[in-house]
């Protein structure tokens, strides 16, 4: 079993430093994050969706890919694919972003939906449109070798597997990937049986994300009823039965990354490490 990480998680190592722990410590591969600084953030301290060291964006990549594959290779890290945040129907983005891919022989980048859920529309008009959108997308990327996976991700249009196999298997799957992630379906929505999801999706699956969730009692509403708050933990304490998923993900003869995902305020290092052992003790 191969293990990654999302550099999301490292705001404030630069790009050597992070290469330089995480091979330190044991990973196969690296998820590098591929995203523009907000302008109002850039002063402000680092965080995973504000400011961050690593300034690795799809303005630049045409010329820091050069730096990023120099890098991995030196601390023989993988790069596996890039943790972009662009919508599909952004197609400027798209461009730039499959053109440094393809410079760089970079597998497979993130890709979203126009936008993402809210109660107030109808459900299926935003697979509609989601799916329209990567349809303009794709004759981008099919033009550069490069796959593009959608995200199972809380408050998208793919909260749950069977969610994301409702716009994936509009295209082919050499195109169109999942990332399985079994944090965010670990937390509130989407929770569904991990199995019956890849059986679903199948070669689908282009990527899984790893971490942990777990749920407590919190307060009642006015009507009595009574509120449950979702928070991250480790993967050993999550509701989610790891080692059955992994299991399950080897028998369905997986082959890709399984990339550590984890946002908690705590000691970056201890944090992933902690990750990375639990999921060699299960995974082999």
């Amino acid at each position: 079993m191969r293990v990654s990480a999302t550099t999301v998680m490292l705001p404030d190592y630069d790009m050597r430093q992070t290469a330089e722990l995480l091979a330190e410590l044991g990973f196969d591969g690296a998820e590098w994050r591929c995203r523009h600084i907000p302008q109002a953030q850039r002063d402000q301290p680092y965080s995973p969706w504000g400011n961050v060291k690593n300034d690795f964006s799809p303005d630049n990549i045409a010329q820091r890919g050069e730096e990023l594959k120099a890098v991995s290779d030196e601390f023989g890290l993988q790069v596996v694919t890039l943790a972009t945040n662009m919508a599909a129907s952004d197609l400027e983005e798209v461009r730039k972003v499959a053109q440094g891919c393809a410079k760089w022989d970079i597998p497979m980048f993130r890709l979203g939906a126009p936008r993402g859920y809210s109660r107030q529309e109808d459900y299926t008009k935003l697979i509609d449109d989601t799916i329209r959108a990567f349809e303009q997308a794709l004759q981008i990327t099919r033009d550069y070798g490069v796959r593009v996976i959608l995200e199972i991700h809380r408050n998208t249009v793919a909260c749950s597997a069977s969610q994301a196999y409702n716009v994936v298997r509009n295209f082919d799957s050499s195109d169109v990937g999942v990332i399985f992630d079994i944090a965010n379906m670990s937390l509130g929505q989407g929770h569904e049986p991990f199995k019956m999801g890849l059986d679903l999706l199948g070669d689908y699956v282009a990527h899984v994300h790893a971490g942990g969730g777990k749920v407590s009692p919190g307060e009642r509403g006015e009507a009595g009823q009574l509120t449950w708050n979702w928070e991250t933990c480790d993967l050993a304490d999550s509701i989610a039965d790891v080692p059955e998923f992994v299991g399950d993900l080897k028998a369905m003869g997986y082959e890709g990354f399984i990339s550590v995902e984890d946002f908690r305020s705590t000691d970056t290092r201890e944090k992933l490490s902690t990750q990375l052992e639990f999921l060699r003790s299960v995974g082999g």
